[in-house]
């Protein structure tokens, strides 16, 4: 399954909406994405599993790439 996570780029830094990025996790559950994660300093703000359709339509996306953890 594919996961979005939005994040902060920093741990440390107030999360401000303009700040926000996206990577596309592939993995189980939403608790792997986050051990797949922890070892990096972000602020995950939002874990989404992309069904079919929604999977679809973010690979229009050119910025779209699977995260390889």
């Amino acid at each position: 399954m594919i996961f979005k996570v939005l994040y902060q780029p920093s741990a440390h830094i107030a999360p401000v909406r303009e700040r926000t990025e996206s990577i596309y996790v592939e993995a189980e559950t939403e608790r792997e994405v986050r051990s797949k994660l922890k070892d990096r300093d972000i602020n995950i703000e939002l874990i989404q599993a992309l069904d079919d359709v929604h999977l679809a339509y973010e690979k229009k996306s050119e910025f779209f790439t699977i995260e390889s953890v």
